[in-house]
C-alpha cells in the first residue's frame, strides 16, 4: 500500500484537498474491495498473467516500458494509478487517465511472430480493462470476504463508466460475461519466459521485502489459483505453482485479518479523512457505516451530473 511521492505530474496526496469527492462513493464495491492489500496483491499478479497471455499485450509492455529493467517499480506505479481512480481526489484521477492514454497513443510495435499492435486497439483495452475487475475482485471474494452475487455485479457495473474514458467499449458486467469476453482469445494465448520470470520475482520477495518468503510463494501461487484453468494450462504453469491447503489457510487469514486493520496513511484510510468521514470508516461494522454514510449525505452539498472515475491499471 506505500505510495510514490508523485505520479504524472499528480503530488500523490490522497488526503487533500479537504472534501473534494473521489470518482465514487465510500460505500462503493470498489472502495470496499480496494481496501484489501491481500485482494490488491493477488489480484494485481492474476491480472498481470492473464493479460501477458496474449503476445500482443506482453510485446507492448515489454517493448515500451521499463518493466523489464525495474518490474517492481513499473508494477507498483500501476498499482497507484489503480488507487487513484477508486480513492484519490476526482480532478488527479481524471489527470491520471489523460496522462495514461497519452502514454497509450505512442506505444505501437510488432510481436515477436510479426503481428502488429497498438495499445489503442479496442481489444487490448477491452481485455486488460477486464482483467482488472476480474482479478481484484475474485481475489477479494475469495481470500477476504465472500461477495454476494449482486454486490459482483455492482462492482462490475461500477467500473464501466471509467473504463470508457480509456477508450474501453466493452467492459464485463458479470463474472460470466468476463468469461465470454475470453472465449474469443484462448486461442491466441501462449506460455512464455517472461511469465515465469514475473511469477520468480514475486515468489522471491523482491516485490515485498518486508514480507516473509513463504508468504511471498504463497500469494503468488493463489494468483496462479485465480487463472481460469485453460489459461493456466495455455501458459505453462506447472505443478511447481501449486496451491496448498497451507498456503490457502496463510492467504485467507491473512486476507480476512485485513479486512478488519485500518491502516493509516494509506489511500483508503485518507481519502476517507479527506471526505470527512474517520479514517477506519471501511473497517466498521455494516450498520455503523450506513448510519455514517446516512449523515455524510445529509451534509453533502448537491452532485453535479458526470461520468464515474475509475481508473484501470496502465497498461
Amino acid at each position: 500500500m506505500s505510495q510514490p511521492e508523485s505520479y504524472l505530474g499528480w503530488k500523490v496526496d490522497f488526503r487533500n484537498p479537504q472534501g473534494e469527492p473521489s470518482g465514487l462513493d465510500p460505500d462503493s464495491m470498489h472502495w470496499r474491495v480496494y481496501k484489501n492489500p491481500v485482494a490488491m496483491a493477488v489480484g494485481g499478479v492474476c491480472a498481470v498473467l492473464l493479460e501477458f497471455a496474449d503476445a500482443r499485450i506482453r510485446s507492448g509492455v515489454w517493448d515500451h516500458s521499463i518493466y523489464k529493467q525495474d518490474p517492481i517499480g513499473r508494477s507498483k506505479r500501476t498499482g497507484t494509478a489503480a488507487m487513484v481512480g477508486v480513492y484519490g481526489p476526482k480532478r488527479a484521477a481524471e489527470r491520471v487517465i489523460q496522462g495514461v492514454t497519452n502514454m497509450h497513443a505512442r506505444v505501437n510495435g510488432t510481436t515477436p511472430k510479426g503481428e502488429a499492435y497498438r495499445a489503442l486497439d479496442v481489444e487490448l483495452l477491452d481485455w486488460v480493462s477486464a482483467t482488472a475487475a476480474y482479478g481484484f475482485l475474485t481475489a477479494y471474494d475469495t481470500f477476504c470476504e465472500k461477495v454476494s452475487e449482486a454486490d459482483k455485479q455492482l462492482y462490475y457495473a461500477e467500473a464501466a463508466p471509467g473504463a470508457k474514458l480509456y477508450g474501453v467499449q466493452r467492459s464485463p458486467m458479470s463474472t460470466a460475461d468476463f468469461f465470454d469476453m475470453m472465449k474469443p482469445l484462448v486461442e491466441r494465448f501462449e506460455s512464455h519466459e517472461i511469465n515465469e520470470e514475473f511469477l520468480g520475482i514475486i515468489m522471491s520477495g523482491a516485490a515485498a521485502p518486508d514480507t516473509p518468503k513463504y508468504l511471498s510463494r504463497a500469494m503468488a501461487r493463489a494468483s496462479v489459483s485465480l487463472l481460469p484453468p485453460i489459461v493456466r494450462q495455455k501458459l505453462g504453469l506447472g505443478r511447481k505453482y501449486d496451491f496448498s491447503i497451507a498456503d490457502r489457510m496463510v492467504v485467507k487469514t491473512l486476507g480476512a485479518y485485513l479486512n478488519r486493520k485500518p491502516i493509516p496513511g494509506t489511500p483508503p484510510y485518507d481519502a476517507s479523512l479527506r471526505l470527512g468521514l474517520p479514517g477506519d470508516f471501511l473497517f466498521k461494522g455494516k450498520q455503523e457505516r450506513a448510519r455514517l454514510m446516512a449523515e455524510w449525505r445529509s451534509k453533502r452539498p448537491p452532485a453535479q451530473p458526470a461520468a464515474t472515475t475509475v481508473v484501470q491499471p496502465a497498461e
